[in-house]
């Protein structure tokens, strides 16, 4: 038994089941809501789980609020704040900090995709990506996938420190399922391979793997294409995860992509693990990060709030404050728990294969990246705007968009626009001058003072209206308050008749990286009558989108679309 679960699991033995019930039921209906083809109501979660529709609807409310599900009409779909318990993984593994820069070199250096994959249980999970640029359909897998592992070259890498109960547990996953049905990322098998012919030509392609330090997959992931794998190592020698690059049979053949990328892919297998383990790399000493814990919503909720749920999913999202993971007790003050609740609840998901423990310290699993990570992965900017803008539009009853800056003008992303007589003719991808926008401006007055007084020079303003400001000094002016204020209001500058209120959208470095706003008939109310009215609901409505951006997007670059 490892250190600490002794005296932990004493706990556990006196807890009320009601205790952890709530964690698993919870964990459950996320992980049908990831699988699922199609949208879901909290019926069809009653009738998957087995649950009471009563039950089935606190589990959902209790979800919804804490932004992991979100509520559509009638039916659910998983929200972007879900992704805190992938990226718990990603930041307590090291990954996250770790791969990005060594893949993204190694897909600019051979123009191929590139996968980072970890043993998950007795098969392989996509723990990070990099694609070609300029591809009109990039090969690769999400973050979040889980593949066979005896149809992927990383499988057979990884594979080569299995012991004998995880082959075991291959064993039997293979002849439950020998169609691959379970993995939705790969072709399902047309035919049932005979399981102790599977069972030796993976046993021998191991033992080859082994020997050679690579493993080559020549279309057994899917027709077409192949993909070579190397192995990371920890200090020990035992592989951590693997790289794997994958091509299409119509770019290179198996032989001619290991020529092509061995070299380049060692190497970066080496940065990586240097990344990881070498002294410049982020010690597991260090302070756990600030970040919010366990908030009680029982008085706003009432019954319909499950507390023992929320505690659960704090103590998994707090284990990802520090590279290598939390002690109990350093977990628990993380969280905002109790020493005895977060015992519980961190045995609890260590039983259902959500935490390791290593040691004192306990880390998220790799399975944590099956709770809809890999659909989530895929979300742009506009995606998880469009519904908060649409929330935001029912509020204010006035049309709203979100942009990006793009040279000297905005280019609109996501909008929704109200049904009034009034109401502007905009649509995604639609260009206007930024000079004369409000979303424009604050994201302008968002550059740095050279930068933007070299963008203002750079403009030849036009006079759209007669408001329209169309001089360099005026227009500087204009971006100094927006910079100072956080928003900008245009009035009839872009389209007499058109006033437009607007604040910035920010990602976790506090960069501007697009711009909300309302667009509405000037009408007789003065601006300031706009301005006092509208602007709380703007500016909470640009806080839940950067919410989401920092789950969805937390290291990487925000994509517009």
């Amino acid at each position: 038994m490892a250190p600490g679960v002794s005296e932990a699991a004493s706990v556990t033995s006196h807890a009320e089941p009601e205790a952890v019930g709530p964690l698993e039921r919870g964990l459950a209906m996320l992980r049908i809501m990831a699988a699922a083809s199609d949208p879901m109501r909290p019926g069809d979660l009653a009738r998957a789980t087995g649950l009471a529709r009563s039950a089935a609807d606190r589990v959902v409310a209790t979800l919804v609020h804490l932004g992991h599900l979100r509520a559509e009409g009638r039916e659910l779909a998983l929200a972007p704040r879900l992704m805190e318990l992938g990226n718990a993984y990603l930041d307590a593994s090291g990954f996250s900090r770790a791969l990005r820069p060594s893949l993204e070199r190694l897909t600019r250096t051979l123009d191929e995709s590139v996968s980072a994959i970890v043993l998950d249980g007795c098969d392989a999970r996509i723990v990070g990506t990099a694609v070609p640029s300029g591809r009109m359909i990039p090969l690769g897998f999400r973050v979040g996938d889980l593949l066979p592992a005896e149809r992927c070259a990383a499988g057979a890498v990884l594979a080569t420190a299995w012991d004998p109960d995880t082959h075991a547990t291959w064993r039997a996953r293979h002849a439950a399922d020998p169609l691959d049905a379970g993995f939705p990322a790969v072709p399902t098998r047309r035919t049932a391979p005979r399981p102790e012919q599977t069972e030796a030509d993976f046993t021998a392609w191991i033992a080859q793997t082994a020997a050679h330090g690579w493993a080559l997959d020549d279309q057994l992931v899917a027709p077409g294409l192949v993909a070579l794998s190397v192995p990371v190592r920890a200090p020990d020698g035992r592989p951590v995860c693997a790289i794997s690059v994958l091509a299409h049979t119509s770019r290179h053949s198996a032989e001619q992509l290991r020529e092509h990328a061995l070299t380049a892919m060692t190497e970066a297998a080496g940065d990586i693990a240097e990344a990881l383990y070498g002294t410049s790399g982020t010690s597991s000493e260090e302070a756990p990060s600030a970040a919010p814990g366990y908030t009680d919503a029982k008085s706003e909720l009432g019954p319909s709030f499950l507390q023992a749920l929320a505690r659960g999913l704090a103590v998994l999202t707090a284990l990802g404050r520090r590279p290598g993971g939390l002690t109990l007790a350093e977990a628990a003050e993380a969280a905002g728990l109790s020493y005895p609740s977060t015992r519980r609840n961190l045995l609890t998901l260590r039983r259902l294969a959500y935490v390791e423990q290593h040691g004192r310290r306990f880390l998220p699993a790799p399975r944590v990246l099956e709770l809809g990570y890999a659909r989530l992965s895929t979300l742009t900017l506009a995606d998880i705007a469009q519904p908060h803008l649409a929330d935001l539009v029912g509020e204010v009853r006035e049309s709203a968009s979100l942009a990006v800056l793009d040279g000297a003008e905005v280019r609109y992303v996501a909008r929704v626009a109200t049904e009034q007589i009034t109401s502007a003719r905009i649509t995604p991808g639609t260009r206007l001058p930024a000079y004369a926008t409000s979303m424009g401006r604050v994201l302008l007055a968002d550059l740095p003072e050279a930068e933007r007084l070299e963008r203002i020079r750079s403009m030849r303003p036009q006079a759209l209206t007669p408001y329209t400001l169309t001089s360099h000094t005026a227009l500087a002016a204009a971006l100094e308050r927006a910079a100072d204020d956080g928003f900008a209001l245009v009035e009839q500058e872009l389209e007499a008749g058109l006033r437009s209120l607007a604040v910035p959208v920010r990602d976790r470095s506090g960069h501007a990286v697009a711009a909300v706003n309302i667009a509405l008939h000037a009408g007789p109310e003065p601006p300031e009558h706009s301005r006092e009215s509208l602007l709380p609901a703007l500016r909470a409505c640009a806080a839940r989108v950067e919410a989401d951006l920092a789950a969805a997007f937390p290291h990487g670059p925000v994509p517009a679309q």
